[in-house]
């Protein structure tokens, strides 16, 4: 009897089974992704070949993954596009490059060109619009663009410039951009809009503007960017980026780190500013600006202060180069840190406004280029600090107008003899010494 039982249960649990398997295919239930989230853009439809149009296929593989996220990974080869990306929440558009990379063949015979090897994405959407429009990739909430090259083919190496939309613009919190070249973007990276963007290890040569950053209220963060003109030298393209490129632009951001950074043959090194939602602050180590106009441009700083530490900046390019200006509507707090100033400019710093400027333990080498008698450093008006600090070349060090407001200026050393001239009322001048 016993025996009985187990066998209609037995046969009774099997039609159950049977029935949830049945019911199951009546309503389509999509089997879980068992991979570990990840799927290949050759698996629905892309090419690869340089000549057909990839969106469609990226974007069906970026969507795929659903809400939870997963990784799109994009083999060896040359991707077109005539459209946009969006790359949802929490999903990782990956190429195959694990650092990255150098693709100056263009420029240098011989040497690799962005069509050798790896992914490379050829973008051609968009050319000739405006500049804030639709950016070719968008990240969001916790997504993230890796390993890839960035190619814009239908830019000419010796022409102006056409105008293209941001390459890439970071949204929602905790988007990140790594081992990425922009090779010859018209503007790099929007990184405004978000919580903590992470972008590491980005190399290229944007030919307008390069990152730019405001309405940030949480940390973010910038490593091991460098932007070099390994496209082209070309004198018709690179005197017309030298007359109007920004590298790095700072408006309202909350303490940004900023680490390893460079940038070669701009008008603007490093820009900051204000939008109407604030000003900039934030703490900027081994900063350095090639080969500009103007090294840093300060229009305006929060008082908590831009930091900066072990910087090193060169002026030499158009009218009145200089290394550092600070403009008159400043009221913040500007602090150089062990940095270094050199190349044939007109001036080191020309200060103005209403805010604090330091310069502590600093190097300055070459000024007043054409030997007409500028200071290095020439301040009309606000506070400023120069302490510790050598001036190298035999010539006028420090000029105070009479509207500065305070200044200190002890413990120099300087080249021939001290030439600190000041018409300021309210100022402390001791210790320093010539050769």
């Amino acid at each position: 009897m016993k025996s009985f039982f187990v066998a209609l249960f037995s046969s009774f649990a099997l039609l159950v089974c049977n029935a949830a398997q049945a019911a199951e295919k009546d309503v389509n239930i999509t089997p879980p992704n068992n991979d570990g989230a990840r799927v290949n853009v050759r698996d629905f439809g892309a090419v690869g070949d340089g000549q057909a149009d990839e969106t469609s296929a990226f974007q069906a593989a970026l969507n795929s993954l659903g809400p939870s996220g997963g990784v799109v990974e994009i083999p060896q080869g040359m991707y077109r596009f005539s459209g946009s990306l969006n790359i949802p929440q929490s999903v990782t558009l990956r190429g195959p490059w694990n650092s990255v990379t150098a693709h100056n063949g263009c420029r240098d015979r011989g040497l690799p060109k962005p069509t050798d090897d790896g992914a490379t994405l050829l973008v051609t959407c968009d050319a000739g619009t405006e500049e804030d429009g639709r950016a070719f990739i968008t990240l969001n909430t916790n997504s993230v663009l890796q390993g890839v090259v960035m190619y814009w083919p239908e830019q000419k190496i010796d022409d102006v410039p056409v105008a293209y939309p941001w390459a890439i613009q970071m949204r929602g919190k905790n988007p990140a951009v790594l081992d990425v070249e922009l090779l010859n973007p018209y503007n790099g990276i929007d990184a405004s809009r978000n919580e903590r963007a992470l972008i590491r290890n980005v190399h290229g040569q944007p030919l307008r503007r390069g990152i730019f950053v405001d309405q940030i209220y949480d940390i973010g963060r910038i490593e091991n960017v460098h932007f070099n003109p390994w496209w082209s030298m070309r004198p018709k393209l690179f005197e017309w980026q030298l007359a109007n490129g920004e590298a790095f632009i700072f408006k309202r951001t909350d303490w940004h780190y900023v680490l390893n950074t460079f940038c070669f043959g701009y008008r603007v090194g490093y820009a900051f500013g204000g939008s109407d939602d604030g000003v900039c602050n934030g703490n900027f180590l081994g900063i350095g600006a090639d080969c500009c106009h103007t090294s840093v441009l300060v229009e305006q700083s929060a008082i908590f202060g831009i930091l900066i530490t072990n910087g090193e900046f060169v002026a030499m390019r158009g009218e009145n180069p200089t290394e550092v200006v600070v403009g008159k509507e400043n009221y913040g707090s500007v602090r150089f840190s062990n940095c270094a100033f050199w190349g044939p400019s007109e001036q080191i710093a020309r200060v103005d406004g209403r805010g604090t400027v330091a310069f502590s333990d600093c190097e300055f080498c070459e000024w007043d280029r054409n030997n007409q008698g500028k200071p290095a450093i020439e301040v009309k008006g606000g506070s400023v600090m120069i302490r510790g600090c050598n001036f190298q070349a035999d010539k006028p060090q420090v000029k105070l107008e009479k509207s500065t407001k305070r200044a200190v200026i002890t413990d120099n050393f300087v080249r021939g003899k001290v030439r600190i001239d000041s018409d300021c009322a309210n100022v402390r001048i001791d210790g320093n010494l010539g050769d």
